[in-house]
């Protein structure tokens, strides 16, 4: 099939837009939906939602890896369209829940089909040049940063009429995204460039260890697993944190969504290239991790509410690791095989899915009980604080290790 359009970023610009805003509209809902199955008993809400989200990410760490593989053989554009799917049923379906039990049905679709995000990044490192994919990955965080200004914000004003709303409103956006890639979104892979599918990379635990097979990737692949679990860890607990602290409500913490992803897009649409060009992909990472460590530290040590928007216009700066890590990662890894690393890294994202929202929870849970040994509602961000710290020694030590083959192998050639 010929390719109507030449590939190009924008294209996959909007689709991701869509798609985020479709996710940003159920943030402020989604938790306070649970708690009201659980008769508004914010402990007991705070660990069934951390299990939904758990229940997502482990179908989401058994399929990214599948359709990683099916994208290097078919394509990215039938993936992309196939999970936008899944997505618009699983939005009806969370609308129309009568009880948990269903919420975590339409999660489980959800989650099978959640491959379209690591698709993407596929496709943007099929259409970018090695030297420019930084800027490439920095527009995935500008798309966050424009779904989550309007999503959280529009899905905060929604979720005050109903807590079902934004759910239905949010399948309407999938599906203008699907019929956007449906009829615009060209291919990104040609035929050449294919590769025959195999159960052996698309299996998810081979497909983690696949990442060792690719020289400087592994260390910075576990940085990146860090790194995933420790913004999970920020997404799980925002709204049960900031309204038990706070006393939010969908609005306050509809507008603090948003405002996040204006700084998010302000950096990531603007500033990752002339910072990263600046710093270099590997500095930019390092300060990318030690500021994100300062904003958790800051979100579980905030006294008041008003703190938490000085902190997000500081901690933004931290979005660079992003897209310096992914340019670093794909540096290493050929053509035909971007989408299967994609679907690898999507893997752990999962994988942190299905870990960090318990912990999380369980630690809030713990440390808020009446009667408990310790009051630290802050307790989740101090540990997201440490994950990246880890994060930071890891990043350091495959530089070191990148270092030592590149000069080895330098002395053999000479």
């Amino acid at each position: 099939m010929s390719q109507p359009k030449k590939p190009a970023l924008w294209f996959i610009f909007v689709t991701l837009v869509l798609i985020i805003l479709g996710y940003g509209f159920l943030i402020p809902v989604i938790p306070v939906l649970v708690t009201q199955f659980e008769g508004h008993d914010t402990a007991r809400g705070a660990s069934w939602y951390g299990l939904l989200v758990a229940s997502y990410a482990t179908m989401q760490f058994v399929a990214a890896p599948i359709l990683g593989s099916l994208s290097d053989m078919f394509g990215r554009r039938r993936v992309i369209l196939i999970a936008l799917a899944g997505s618009a049923v699983d939005y009806v379906i969370m609308g129309l829940a009568p009880s948990l039990g269903w919420l975590f049905v339409a999660r489980l679709i959800s989650g099978v089909t959640a491959g379209a995000l690591a698709t993407c990044n596929a496709y943007i490192a099929d259409v970018t040049p090695p030297e420019k994919r930084a800027a490439g990955f920095g527009l995935v965080g500008a798309a966050f940063g424009v779904g989550f200004v309007v999503g959280p914000a529009l899905g905060g004003l929604l979720g005050g009429v109903s807590p079902r709303l934004p759910f239905f409103v949010a399948a309407g956006c999938v599906g203008l995204n699907w019929l956007y890639g449906a009829f615009v979104l060209p291919e990104s892979l040609p035929v050449e460039k294919r590769r025959s599918f195999s159960w052996k990379r698309a299996n998810p635990i081979a497909s983690l260890q696949h990442l060792r097979k690719f020289r400087g990737v592994a260390d910075l692949a576990w940085m990146y697993f860090l790194c995933m679990f420790a913004q999970v860890i920020l997404q799980a607990m925002w709204v049960i944190y900031m309204g038990y602290r706070y006393g939010w409500g969908t609005r306050e913490v509809g507008i603090s969504l948003a405002i996040a992803g204006i700084a998010a897009g302000a950096v990531q649409g603007g500033l990752v290239k002339p910072i990263i060009g600046w710093l270099g992909e590997r500095k930019g990472l390092v300060v990318g991790l030690v500021v994100t460590a300062l904003a958790y530290t800051g979100y579980g040590l905030a006294s008041h509410g008003w703190m938490i928007y000085a902190i997000i216009a500081v901690g933004s700066i931290g979005g660079i690791a992003g897209p310096a890590s992914q340019a670093l990662i794909t540096r290493h890894v050929p053509a035909d095989e971007q989408g299967a690393v994609q679907g690898s890294l999507s893997g752990l994202q999962s994988l942190s899915m299905m870990v960090a929202p318990m912990i999380a929870t369980a630690s809030f849970s713990y440390c808020i009980k009446d009667g408990g040994p310790v009051h630290i509602p802050g307790i989740a961000f101090f540990e997201g604080a440490v994950l990246m710290g880890v994060a930071v020694i890891l990043a350091l030590a495959s530089f070191r290790a990148d270092d030592r083959l590149s000069a080895a192998s330098a002395a053999q050639q000479v």
